[in-house]
């Protein structure tokens, strides 16, 4: 049986009124959820980090939840460039969707956390994010809600005044551990044999995709499923002309304040020339100023805008953005900080347009969202 994001839904408002439910399947086009062994999935757990999830009282102004950014009706994105925080405050990159999370290898933009516990710990905390000072509000109000008490009691088995950070990131991260979404058009097509699934457009796009669009060598798709992601890190050039030619003393200085104890969290949220070292942030490695996370572009039509600073509003803006070879001429020095295969494609307009109805066709059955070229047109 497929799941979809409605199916799961009902998956745990089922745990909420004490049945049975049993863990999901993994959609087609997917592999199975990875589960870590001291975080197993049941109904119960899935429930109570759905409410934690949506509990607007974990920040300063009790109006902003992980909801707030990751909204169910918005593909689990924002639909805005850069997130808003507790009192209207932003931040300095585009939150990207929760959707497949549970197959990334690591967490945020730059990798800073290697699974969805350690991610779910950090927003409430963030002071363009929940502004709370520590997780003593979460723990306090966890151990004497009267929804979350017998809740707690059942799924970890101790008492409330026993409970930690620890015991709200689980949950957390179990809620999001079900946001599996695929059996899109192009996995019906692809890995169900309906050739009548994706439009004739779509079927140019996918081979312009795998063919000299070379997509696929970071979005990638292989035999039996599709993350559309390597996981892995890669500068493109997006806002990397903000601090080229001061990257060097940028990256120093950084990691003067990091040395003495500066929260990377905060430092890459707060500050927008930090923001731009991007994965250097935690390699501290320099060949990797500027890169950040491949993300997977399932359900991309939803997620508008894109790139890590959301300056790309439309999926035809972003075509043309790697057509053009991120913007750059090949003689531009700043070229040489791109990643390798960051070069001028060369397509033809109607190839970008099968393209973009490739990509349209990665959106799963049940994800509530809005188109991109409606978004950009608002």
């Amino acid at each position: 049986m497929r799941a979809s994001w409605s199916s799961l839904a009902a998956v745990m408002m089922a745990a909420l009124a004490g049945s049975t439910v049993p863990v999901f399947a993994a959609p087609l086009g997917l592999p199975p959820v990875p589960i870590p062994a001291d975080n197993p999935q049941t109904p119960a757990k899935i429930a109570l980090g759905a409410a934690l999830f949506n509990d607007t009282r974990f920040s300063a102004d009790r109006k902003v939840s992980c909801a707030t950014c990751h909204d169910p009706a918005k593909a689990f994105t924002d639909n805005l460039a850069v997130s808003k925080g507790f009192n209207d405050l932003t931040g300095t990159r585009n939150a990207p969707t929760l959707l497949n999370a549970a197959y990334m290898t690591t967490l945020f933009w730059d990798g800073r956390e290697p699974d969805l516990e350690g991610q779910s710990k950090q927003p409430p905390i963030n002071p363009v994010e929940g502004g709370l000072p520590d997780h003593e509000t979460i723990l306090r109000i966890m151990r004497s809600d009267p929804t979350y008490v017998p809740a707690i009691r059942e799924v970890f088995e101790v008492e409330p005044a026993a409970v930690t950070i620890t015991h709200y990131a689980r949950a957390v991260a179990a809620f999001q551990r079900t946001l599996a979404a695929g059996d899109s058009p192009f996995d019906r097509y692809y890995y169900g044999g309906d050739k009548t699934a994706m439009t004739d457009s779509a079927i140019r796009g996918l081979a312009v995709f795998t063919g000299p669009g070379r997509c696929v060598s970071c979005h990638v798709i292989e035999q039996t499923q599709a993350l559309f992601t390597d996981n892995r890190f890669h500068n493109i050039g997006v806002g990397f002309k903000r601090i080229h030619g001061k990257e060097e003393k940028i990256a120093a200085e950084f990691l003067v304040a990091k040395k003495g104890g500066a929260d990377v969290d905060v430092a890459v949220l707060t500050d927008p020339d930090v923001s731009e070292l991007g994965r250097f942030a935690v390699t501290e490695s320099l060949t990797e100023v500027g890169a950040f996370k491949t993300p997977t572009l399932r359900n991309i039509d939803l997620t508008a805008p894109y790139m890590h600073d959301g300056s790309l509003r439309t999926l035809q803006e972003v075509v043309e953005f790697y057509d053009n070879g991120g913007r750059l001429d090949p003689g531009d020095p700043l070229s040489g900080f791109l990643s390798g295969g960051i070069r001028p494609l060369g397509l033809l307009p109607e190839q970008e347009a099968d393209l973009v109805a490739f990509l349209e066709a990665l959106t799963s059955p049940g994800v509530a969202g809005t188109p991109s070229s409606v978004l950009a047109s608002q």
